[in-house]
């Protein structure tokens, strides 16, 4: 009795199409059963299903984007809705055994090893991040394996941090090393709104097959619509949010939030709502606090122990603005900030990290006073060097003048070679702190 009332429960509402105006279709005859974020399917003249989602409703209609191209849909063309209370609207069915694959936002295997396990539990790819009250504080310092991060920047396990950088500032190439150095149980690395090109070299030469065995890749290339966009975004937060929640320590790497916000606005903006901020809609600036506060140390349990989220969050900064809208909120929200500079690339220092434009907001707490002190007479040593960097290479310094810059001129070679780092090269926090007190010739 309760199976045929479960199956008489489920029915489909068809309406149709009415008219399509830039990325939105306008359905009519589905009002009274739809809300937002509800999933519908369109049927091109073809008879080809494209799935679709409700972003909106405005004159008795509602607006609807696809996850693919609208080609074949025209006025007059079916819309239907599966009513199923039991069914999922957003949501992924995620298991252990995607270890080691690459996916599309919707959960759908695209690395060629075959369809994806699935698991029997669904998890929502939109849901609230754990009650403040009831997480757990930040864990141990992290080693993230890039010495320039452990020394200036220290991470702790579930803090999350924002990497600002310019377009082709060498982002990708830091993003992985931390993915194969970072000590980590699981990596979740969302590619939003990539380069199509570079994926394959990302995976297989960035990344490497050790890499990609503790990872699930999400990817969402830049000729994606702007749904799937968005989607990669939340179904990587909901798989990183899968493993927290069996205790692990997961590190979160996403590139880029800027180009999820341009999703967002696209989305925005389609649906009918006003541009405000350099063209962001309002709600932009409501979702990206929504999203990035799911990272980070996760319940409490009764055992007394809890997974965490450790985040790296890429900003492409356009035009180097560093104070742009998206970089702005961005650096407010998270828990400190790495910035990558051009010019320090264009040096040849790589990874190009402009240490004295960088913090974490976990230090000093959790490093020794001896390493505080290290890295504070570091950082006073390459700001001195900044500071009088054009006098010195025209030859304007004289040498005596002043003892700090003297030493500066001494030591800022020894820095930069510490700062310096292949792509394949590993460190630890010790090791880079051991590194810099050889440098200043500290005693331990």
């Amino acid at each position: 009795m309760n199976a045929a009332v479960t199956l008489a429960e489920v029915v489909s509402v068809i309406g149709e199409v009415r008219e399509i105006l830039g990325l939105c279709a306008t359905v009519d005859g589905l009002n009274d059963s739809l809300s937002i974020g509800d999933r519908v399917s369109l049927y091109a003249r073809d008879g080809t299903r494209i799935p679709a989602e409700v972003v909106g409703f405005r004159d008795n209609s509602a607006s609807l984007m696809a996850f693919a191209a609208l080609d074949g849909v025209g006025p007059g063309s079916e819309a239907r809705l599966c009513i199923d209370p039991g069914a999922p609207k957003r949501g992924l069915y995620i298991d252990d055994a995607w270890l080691g694959r690459v996916i599309d936002p919707l959960g759908n295997a695209i690395d060629g090893k075959g369809p994806l396990r699935l698991n029997s539990r669904w998890r929502s790819t939109v849901t609230s991040p754990p009650l403040a009250t009831t997480r757990a504080r930040l864990g141990p310092r992290m080693n993230l394996g890039v010495r320039a991060l452990d020394a200036f920047t220290t991470c702790r396990i579930g803090q999350r941090l924002g990497l600002f950088a310019g377009s082709g500032v060498g982002k990708s190439t830091l993003l992985s090393m931390l993915a194969r150095q970072a000590d980590c149980d699981v990596a979740v690395i969302a590619l939003v709104g990539e380069r199509g090109r570079e994926v394959r070299e990302f995976i297989e030469d960035d990344l490497g097959a050790e890499g990609l065995k503790r990872s699930v890749v999400v990817i969402a290339t830049s000729d994606s619509p702007p749904l799937m966009r968005r989607e990669a975004a939340y179904a990587a937060m909901a798989i990183a949010e899968y493993f927290r929640d069996q205790g692990k320590s997961v590190l979160l790497l996403m590139d880029s939030v800027t180009r999820f916000c341009l999703a967002l606005r696209e989305i925005g903006l389609s649906a009918g709502e006003p541009p405000a901020t350099r063209g962001y809609p309002p709600s932009v600036f409501a979702t990206l606090p929504a999203l990035l506060e799911r990272a980070g140390p996760g319940a409490v349990g009764q055992d007394g122990k809890a997974g965490f989220i450790t985040a790296l969050f890429t900003v492409l900064v356009e035009g180097d603005d560093h104070n742009e809208p998206v970089a702005d909120a961005v650096r407010g929200i998270l828990d400190g900030h790495i910035v990558l500079d051009r010019k320090i690339g264009e040096a040849g220092r790589y990874p190009a990290i402009d240490v004295l434009k960088s913090l974490s907001r976990s230090v000093p707490g959790c490093n020794s006073a001896a390493e505080n002190s290290m890295m504070r007479r570091a950082r006073a040593i390459m700001a001195n060097y900044e500071r009088m960097a054009d006098m010195i290479r025209l030859g304007a310094y004289k040498q005596g003048t002043d003892p700090a810059i003297d030493e500066a001129i001494v030591l800022m070679p020894a820095l930069t070679a510490f700062l310096t780092q292949d792509w394949n090269e590993t460190a630890t926090i010790e090791g880079s702190f051991n590194a810099l007190r050889n440098i200043l010739g500290e005693v331990a």
